[in-house]
């Protein structure tokens, strides 16, 4: 059984920030979900496969754009594009959203890109020791389902994609939070109902 989905992106400039840990969190996005999707993942095989395609499509249009004078990272999740990394100018971080809205299927844009010389490849190293560590977290806790997150780490600022309850959603933050190197927390998230995440569980351990 499906339902409509809606989506409610905003931008960063216009999201509320909040202090978690004394890590700054903030909420860029929430859409309201009621679809049954696969167990592990959260979203259907096609999505997956669709979120992939979304990726090579909007980073060959990043390479067109700036080159080797930027550093652009896209990240597919229900086909929202997350943008995070480096751009020369302004215009270069308007036009790639634009570009990125145009891609077929995409539903929405969250443009985390900044202005600024592409980051060294010690920093993204770094990066990806954070992102590993965030994920690390969301194995270990209990009452947490890893697979339903999407991690991105950006210069400290981990980026948190994924279909989730409210209650998983501050349970991830809080954890990301904590770790070692986390400038801020930033949570770009499709909310589905608590019943909703219970049917999912209950599916990956071959249950109904």
């Amino acid at each position: 059984m499906t339902h409509k989905m809606r989506l409610a992106l905003v931008s960063a400039a216009a999201a509320s920030v909040f202090t978690l840990q004394g890590c700054e969190v903030l909420a860029i996005g929430a859409v309201a979900s009621g679809s049954a999707l696969v167990a592990v993942d959260r979203r259907t095989a096609g999505i997956q496969l669709e979120d992939k395609s979304i990726e090579v499509k909007v980073g060959q249009r990043a390479r067109e754009t700036v080159g080797d004078k930027g550093n652009v990272n896209v990240t597919a999740y229900n086909r929202t594009v997350l943008l995070t990394g480096e751009v020369p100018n302004e215009g270069d971080r308007a036009s790639l959203e634009r570009a990125a809205a145009q891609v077929e299927n995409v539903k929405g844009v969250v443009n985390e890109l900044t202005v600024g010389f592409p980051s060294a490849l010690t920093a993204r190293a770094s990066d990806g020791i954070i992102a590993g560590k965030v994920r690390a977290k969301f194995i270990e806790a209990a009452d947490l389902s890893a697979s339903a997150f999407k991690i991105t780490v950006e210069a400290g600022v981990v980026h948190l994609m994924g279909m989730v309850s409210e209650a998983e959603a501050r349970r991830a933050t809080q954890l990301a939070a904590g770790v070692s190197g986390v400038k801020k927390v930033v949570r770009v998230f499709e909310y589905i109902s608590a019943e909703e995440v219970m049917k999912l569980r209950a599916r990956a351990d071959g249950t109904r």
